[in-house]
């Protein structure tokens, strides 16, 4: 190729060049700031209320931090698959769903988790059907009410629940905190239903639930009268006694009615009703142990120093701490012998005198200082 040529080839080359540079390229289509579908969505329901939860979007389809958050719509259905977000249940403002800021979130920063909640209260139509299945979705809206999609889809048993028992109480006893309450018939027209009495117990200061019992909701035990507002009533009541607490700590204890639904071939599913109004005891323990009894004396000291032998039947509270021993001559009154509480239920009374009558008994000692009454005399004659 001649010198000539060269230059022209050269020519057009840098002409092609300097057309490219000033020619637009593909044109980069706009973000649709679109909220990545949630994945997480929980519901829980209690009586005529389900919770759900979930986390808030914080990335876009594309991978970006969102800017501009949209509304939330929380969409549910009885016996049919979700297929779109059309008819919401109700719509939460993006004011209450806030998730990273722009300019909040350094770059490669981790994105902060925010939790969403929302209660959705039953229709009474919704609860008719024991063997059906509500579903819960939700659809995260951008600014401009567009979603990448439906949430992962969640089901609550549609089974009615019933009410709590009426009149709840607890009174500390002796021997544990007496609950009672008012027991009504339960009946259920479903042989997939069952029904159970739950107890829980909280401790002051603490967050969670105790479960006491399961018990029979219609395992009535006795007539009494029960005292409302508007006077008093004869009405069948339940009792439990919750024996596994401590004393002198506060409690809340309340009750609920659980449905049990069992099918054939599927797992148990179990769905509490409201609760019960919280009752608080302070199980302060003024309750003393019980009277001791089979006291005997019985002397010995043949060949050695008299003595009188006590012995008795043992208490079996728990927190016994001991016995305290009394003795008395003739019309005297009686008078503590021991320095400390007696461990076992005996003891031997080794100051004593020939030809003396003594007039015995015993109290029994709790951890609280608490006392019983004396229990019945035993004398005996030291010959």
């Amino acid at each position: 190729m001649k010198r000539a040529d060269w230059k022209v080839v050269i020519c057009v080359l840098g002409s092609t060049v300097l057309a490219a540079c000033g020619t637009p390229g593909v044109p980069i289509a706009p973000s649709l700031e679109l909220p990545k579908p949630v994945t997480d969505l929980r519901a829980t329901r209690k009586g005529d209320r389900v919770y759900l939860a979930w986390t808030v979007p914080s990335k876009t389809t594309e991978h970006q931090i969102v800017r501009h958050l949209g509304r939330t719509r929380v969409c549910r259905s009885i016996k049919a698959k979700l297929q779109d977000c059309q008819n919401p249940v109700t719509e939460i403002p993006p004011t209450q769903l806030q998730p990273n800021r722009p300019g909040s979130a350094k770059k490669g920063a981790a994105a902060i988790k925010i939790e969403a909640t929302y209660t959705d209260s039953l229709p009474h139509n919704w609860q008719e059907d024991p063997t059906a299945q509500i579903t819960y979705a939700i659809a995260v809206l951008n600014e401009s009410g567009r979603s990448a999609g439906l949430s992962n889809a969640v089901d609550v048993p549609s089974a009615q629940t019933l009410p709590p028992p009426q009149q709840f109480s607890a009174e500390p006893k002796s021997d544990g905190v007496l609950l009672s309450w008012e027991c009504q018939p339960i009946s259920s027209s479903y042989p997939t239903l069952g029904y159970k009495l739950r107890i829980y117990r909280r401790e002051e200061a603490k967050q969670n639930n105790v479960k006491l019992s399961d018990l029979n909701p219609t395992n009535c035990s006795e007539t009494e009268l029960v005292s409302k507002t508007s006077g008093e009533h004869k009405a069948r009541l339940s009792h439990f006694l919750d024996q596994s607490f401590d004393w002198e700590k506060h409690y809340d204890y309340h009750a609920t009615v659980v449905t049990i639904i069992s099918e054939p071939g599927k797992p148990e599913i179990e769905l509490e009703g409201d609760d019960t109004p919280s009752v608080q005891v302070f199980a302060h323990d003024t309750f003393p142990p019980a009277v001791p009894t089979g006291l005997q004396a019985v002397f010995s000291g043949v060949g050695q120093a008299p003595f009188v032998d006590l012995v008795w039947f043992p208490n079996s509270e728990a927190d016994l701490v001991g016995y305290n021993i009394f003795r008395r001559e003739g019309d005297g009154q009686p008078s503590k012998v021991n320095l400390e509480p007696v461990k076992t239920p005996a003891y031997r009374d080794t100051n004593v005198q020939s030809g003396k009558t003594y007039f015995y008994s015993v109290s029994a000692v709790d951890e609280r200082n608490n006392e019983s009454a004396r229990s019945e005399e035993a004398s005996e004659r030291v010959p």
